[in-house]
């Protein structure tokens, strides 16, 4: 069967270096997503194409939303709070702060309101990184070690299946996922992404257990019925998406963040587009992202 391509609309010239982890609040019908290496927070409101930006001082890789005013930031240096009426940013735990050759990167938060989110090297080294849960109380386990680039992760609505992506593997994969632990085991290939439709980089799931898979490089998404098959493309006009998220008071619209880092002045004539936020009709809605519980 031949995959059903979709449009896709540029909705914020944002000109980041690296988007990633956009997150949708339902209850404020607003995006945020974060600018990794320059350490910006942004919050995009569609309704009126407000844009508010927080600083942190340090990397930033994912967000989470919680019942307060405020995020949970997985940042350079560990989990952190935000609190978006002062701007204020305060540590909940160190993870690795020691080791400034590490940054966090990808994130999200499970029903319990745990805190998903690895790390990785900033050389991108083989295996230097491991991805990490923040438990509501403020304790942080290490869950999965040896990961090169920690990306995408979601669940399954059933909470029995863990995808997650360690982008140089070319592959989605699958754990089994124990919710009352809140553990990982029985790590398999969900769906593997030749090297020419670029490398696996943050993923979502919809409301019909689709898989949507950002393609770095690739300059696509793509979406992946629950058995495995690539179903529908998302082109973009630029090179290298990160992540997507399901918004928009439908949670029709998907929404996709992209870098500009790494691009020569040529391509980066060739793509004035890079590093904005763009967003389509999927034809399928998504899931209101899981808060923090801490």
């Amino acid at each position: 069967m031949t995959a059903t391509c979709i449009d896709v609309d540029l909705v914020l010239d944002a000109r980041v270096e690296l988007g990633e982890g956009p997150v949708w609040d339902v209850r404020a019908a607003c995006l945020y997503f974060v600018d990794i290496l320059n350490g910006r927070v942004h919050c995009y409101t569609p309704a009126t194409e407000a844009l508010r930006t927080y600083g942190v001082d340090q990397s930033v890789g994912a967000l989470a939303l919680t019942d307060k005013d405020d995020l949970v930031l997985a940042v350079r240096d560990g989990f952190a709070r935000l609190d978006l009426r002062t701007g204020r940013v305060a540590m909940i735990a160190e993870v690795e702060s020691d080791r400034p050759d590490l940054r966090m990167n990808d994130g999200k938060c499970d029903r319990d309101g745990r805190f998903w989110a690895g790390t990785m090297a900033l050389d991108e080294r083989l295996g230097a990184g491991t991805l990490y849960r923040l438990d509501p109380s403020g304790r942080v386990d290490a869950m999965l070690s040896g990961v090169t680039i920690s990306n995408g992760l979601d669940w399954s609505d059933d909470d029995r299946r863990m995808y997650f992506i360690d982008s140089p593997t070319h592959s989605v994969d699958l754990f089994d996922f124990d919710r009352a632990n809140g553990t990982i085991s029985n790590r398999r290939s969900f769906a593997r992404i030749p090297p020419d439709q670029g490398i696996p980089d943050g993923l979502t799931l919809d409301a019909e257990g689709g898989v949507w898979v950002s393609l770095w490089g690739g300059g696509a998404v793509h979406r992946y019925s629950p058995d495995g098959r690539l179903e529908r493309i998302v082109r973009l006009p630029v090179t290298q998406p990160t992540s997507c998220a399901f918004g928009g008071l439908d949670l029709g619209d998907l929404y996709i963040t992209t870098a500009n880092i790494g691009l020569d002045p040529a391509e980066r004539n060739r793509q004035p587009q890079a590093g904005g936020l763009f967003c389509c009709r999927a034809g399928t809605t998504g899931r209101p992202p899981y808060r923090f519980a801490g």
